[in-house]
């Protein structure tokens, strides 16, 4: 691998020897989100709108895209959590750091989420969305790893990944690494030692 992740014309501050293997290429990861989108067109096309929340920071890439490729009227919202803080572990306590900016009473609601871990997270934004009485509450996840241990259903999902720390397509470590386009295993020295 070359020293250094290359970006455009510049480079990252990180080098790409921090990076075990890319797990999901670039090209893998946009023909599932085009997969993805079709399937959810589909399924919503006889409704008259859909209203897609995205979970910061992780799922805005593949928000971004997969928001792109469906064909039926939607509108876009997010909501930011958080259940680790600065650790590599979840806290299992979830805290809502954004909410919507409007009620989603009535609305046909997609959660678009970057990763299923634990599962804590995407269990607790069930309840509490299903609480706010939209007309249907739905899921799509990018990955799930092979740990999720709340076995937390998702209406669309892209790919099962090994229990491994993934960087990549929206998915970070320590807010760096978000941008790469594809995904890849984290070298455990490098957030162990963090």
């Amino acid at each position: 691998m070359d020293e250094y992740v290359s970006k455009g014309e510049g480079t990252l501050s990180y080098a790409e020897s921090d990076l075990e293997r890319i797990l999901l290429s670039k090209e893998e990861i946009n023909a599932r989100v085009t997969e993805l989108a079709e399937q959810i067109s589909t399924d919503y096309a006889d409704y008259e709108s859909l209203y897609i929340i995205g979970i910061l920071k992780g799922a805005f890439i593949f928000l971004s895209d997969l928001a792109r490729k469906i064909t039926v009227p939607h509108k876009v919202d997010f909501m930011a959590l958080s259940s680790y803080g600065a650790s590599t572990e979840s806290s299992g306590e979830v805290r809502i750091i954004m909410d919507l900016r409007q009620p989603i009473v009535g609305e046909h609601v997609l959660i678009v989420e970057d990763i299923i871990d634990t599962g804590k997270t995407l269990h607790y934004l069930q309840r509490l969305l299903k609480g706010r009485k939209p007309a249907t509450l739905k899921t799509c996840v990018l990955v799930t790893k092979e740990r999720n241990s709340l076995d937390v259903a998702t209406d669309y999902l892209g790919f099962k990944i090994p229990n491994v720390w993934v960087v990549g397509y929206g998915l970070d470590y320590a807010d760096t690494y978000r941008t790469l386009p594809y995904i890849a295993e984290l070298k455990k020295e490098v957030y162990q030692s963090g």
